[in-house]
Order: C-alpha cells, then structure tokens, then sequence
C-alpha cells in the first residue's frame, strides 16, 4: 500500500467511527493547516492541547473536547508503529496520551519536518472525510 493511499485510509476510518453529534471538528480541522504553517506542528498541536482544557478526546462514546480528539487523531497517524511514521511509537499512541508532544520535543529537526510536512498531508485527507461525513456546529 502506498503512502497516499494509507493517509486516506487512515484517515477515513477515523471519521466514519465517530459519533454524530460531534461539533465544531469540522472547523477545527479545517483551520489546523494554517496554523501549522503559520506557527509550526509544535505550537499547533500544543494550542489544540491548551483549548482542550486538559479534558478527554471521548468519554461513554460521548465527544468531551473537539480540541482534542484532532489532537488525538493527529498523534496517532504520526505516532503510529508502522516504519514510514515520522515518530514511530511501538503499539501506536493512545487517544489520550501526550506522546507526540514529548516526540516533537525530544528528536530533531529532521524529524520534526518530516512529521509537519506529514501532518499536513493527513490534514488534507481529515478535512475531505470531515466536510463530507461530518456537520458543523456548535463546540461541546
């Protein structure tokens, strides 16, 4: 399989499992993009982390914070334990964990440019199946 083919995927199967009533994902996703490339992966994912308030992504099926399930669903695309993720982690990122903020802290240049220009390229995968599948409105 190749690398496109699996961002989508990936990224399809990450929307289609989520409940119906989740608001705001949409537009949180749409703008995530610029905000990576205005201010860096770094900061992005560390403002997605800020206006999560420290809540869960999901609790009883139920979405607790838009913030951060796109945080979640971003770090377990570069997080995951396959040889091509730019932060490979062995059994992959749980939803709730900070690991890739410990990833983008701890390695290199090198590997923080290959996992924004990855980032990116999921990004542009997530908005399609969001904008399709998902409704916008107000944040929970």
């Amino acid at each position: 399989m190749n690398i496109e083919k699996a961002r989508a995927e990936h990224a399809y199967n990450t929307i289609k499992d989520l409940p119906e009533d989740v608001k705001k994902y949409t537009s949180y996703v749409k703008v995530l993009p610029a905000a990576i490339l205005q201010n860096g992966l770094g900061q992005a994912m560390a403002t997605l982390l800020a206006a999560s308030k420290g809540n869960l992504a999901m609790e009883n099926g139920e979405v607790v914070s838009a913030h951060r399930l796109l945080f979640s669903h971003i770090q377990r695309w570069l997080c995951r334990d396959e040889p091509l993720a730019p932060f490979r982690t062995e059994n992959g990122a749980d939803d709730d964990s900070d690991i890739l903020m410990e990833k983008i802290t701890s390695n290199n240049e090198e590997f923080y440019i290959r996992a924004q220009t990855e980032a990116l390229a999921y990004l542009t995968w997530l908005k399609k199946f969001a904008s399709a599948f998902l409704p916008e409105g107000e944040d929970r």
